[in-house]
């Protein structure tokens, strides 16, 4: 079980008054093995929330755990850096190396040659292994990123509106791609994304964030 209890003081658009101060406030259990949608606009504390929990963001209040293991607890002082967290991220832009071939961005992460091609093969890029990024399609990249966030074997992915620059027939194709994924190897992932079909789509759960606070919990039907 990921459990997660977060506060954090934030400005943005979505505040009231045209950008005042607000706070975001999370307090959620996410199942091991399920996808959760997070929902909402810009400036709603989506992406906050998501670094927070792969310790790019220090919460101001709170405790965030996976089983046992204890990742921020503001009460006992508890900050685990985010090498040591068992976390897979997917930026929104994908954040590859250029200057390394999609093997290479995958084997970064890996260290293992035998793990490299697993996951290159899982999400279909085994064939442009030797490419780089500049010679790839949106959609390769997004694979290619999805494969270097799983290198560690995370037990928390955690994907940052990672469709949100593809045409929509790209995107309805790497949807399923996404679930298939994230059925396959059974890791906890969380999706924030500002479209409601690809969260309703994809995910198991979703919650709705408004000017940080959770104000549409609801539940998403089986895909597929």
């Amino acid at each position: 079980m990921l459990s997660i209890s977060f506060g954090k003081e934030l400005k943005g658009g979505c505040a009231p008054e045209g950008g005042r101060s607000f706070r975001l406030e999370v307090d959620i259990p996410v199942q091991e093995g399920s996808f959760l949608g997070i929902l909402g606009p810009s400036g709603s504390g989506k992406t906050t929330l998501l670094r927070g929990l792969a310790g790019l963001y220090r919460p101001d209040s709170g405790c965030i755990s996976l089983g046992d293991h204890t990742w921020y607890d503001s009460s006992s002082r508890v900050f685990v850096p985010p090498r040591l967290r068992p976390v897979g991220l997917v930026f929104q832009d994908y954040a590859l190396f250029p200057n390394m071939t999609v093997y290479g961005n995958v084997q970064y992460a890996t260290g293992d040659h035998a793990r490299t091609m697993e996951l290159l093969e899982l999400v279909r890029m085994d064939a442009q292994a030797r490419h780089f990024p500049r010679e790839l399609s949106g959609g390769q990249r997004q694979r290619t990123a999805l494969a270097r966030a799983l290198g560690r074997k995370p037990l928390l992915l955690l994907l940052d509106e990672p469709l949100s620059a593809l045409d929509e027939e790209l995107r309805l194709s790497l949807r399923e791609e996404l679930r298939r994924i994230q059925r396959e190897t059974g890791v906890t992932a969380i999706l924030v994304s500002h479209s409601r079909d690809d969260v309703f789509r994809l995910c198991d759960e979703v919650i709705e964030l408004e000017a940080g606070q959770v104000r549409k919990p609801g539940r998403a039907g089986p895909v597929g």
